[in-house]
């Protein structure tokens, strides 16, 4: 038996940090909604009591430093699974790239292997097993659009934002999240206000959306990448209605609400960054069928 779901990635359309907490994890405040650029993973029932990840990707590991073979490790073990399980994962979302590609995965294969394995579980299950995994797995399970808070596991849905075009780009260079969260001061740094972009968000309101973006990560990762920087130059040269850098990065992605001005946007990246995509917002959540 097979199944085949998708992965959709995620962008920060606000990210801000808090404080440090005592467990060594920081507080942060994070709007996220899921994008129509996807992986594919497609879980195949073995008869055998392993499992096997399979990718064409070479910077996708096959062993137990995949996020999706620890999310189905964590079940196996939690509900006594006997089966086994082989996970295909076809990359379209880059790796390391701030769009929670792993994360997805991992809820992917939860929600699959919730259905193939029959444990009934329910979505707000999935997600409190995906916190075990790691901190976008949770709203990676619902998708669509959520305020994130804690460190990222607790999630508050919220609606489909103002509908628009997104483009983003992501420089070949990789971005260490712990090098970044230990560079930043969050007592110096510029705090998106996050009730206001919840705001333009419940009222529909797009040119405030476009104003309240904010992530208080990427001036850090600026600092450490000009690559990044000349990125978000680029597209604010060729007239994005906004331009963020998702999550540590290094994607960095415009808001664009004009199709001729995203073609233009796209066109213009293209000779600039090799990885360029130009999708729309999923907004809704994921459901258990």
């Amino acid at each position: 038996m097979k199944l085949l779901i998708k992965a959709p990635a995620k962008i920060n359309l606000s990210l801000d940090v808090l404080y440090k907490r005592p467990d060594g994890y920081h507080e942060v405040e994070m709007v996220m909604t899921t994008i129509d650029l996807a992986d594919r993973v497609e879980l195949t029932l073995l008869d055998r009591d392993t499992i096997k990840i399979n990718s064409q990707n070479r910077f996708v590991p096959d062993d137990h430093r995949n996020l999706a073979y620890q999310a189905a490790l964590l079940l196996k073990e939690r509900f006594n699974v006997k089966q086994g399980v082989s996970i295909m994962i076809e990359k379209m979302v880059p790796v390391a790239a701030g769009l929670a590609g792993g994360s997805s995965d991992a809820a992917a294969a939860l929600r699959g292997l919730n259905k193939l394995w029959g444990l009934g579980l329910s979505l707000d299950e999935l997600a409190e097993l995906g916190a075990e995994i790691g901190s976008d797995v949770s709203f990676c399970v619902y998708g669509g659009t959520a305020l994130a808070t804690g460190r990222g596991e607790k999630i508050m849905q919220l609606p489909a934002p103002p509908t628009c075009w997104i483009v983003l780009a992501k420089p070949f260079i990789g971005v260490s999240t712990a090098e970044v969260y230990r560079k930043l001061n969050v007592n110096a740094v510029k705090h998106p206000d996050t009730k206001e972009m919840i705001k333009a968000i419940e009222t529909n309101d797009f040119g405030k959306m476009c104003n309240e973006v904010g992530n208080v990560l990427e001036d850090v990762t600026l600092g450490l990448h000009p690559e990044v920087a000349q990125i978000k130059d680029q597209m604010q040269r060729f007239g994005a209605d906004a331009v963020l850098m998702s999550g540590s990065g290094p994607t960095v992605f415009s808001l664009v609400e004009h199709d001729s001005r995203m073609h233009r946007i796209y066109n213009g990246l293209r000779g600039f960054c090799d990885q360029v995509f130009a999708v729309r917002m999923l907004g809704e959540r994921h459901t258990l069928d």
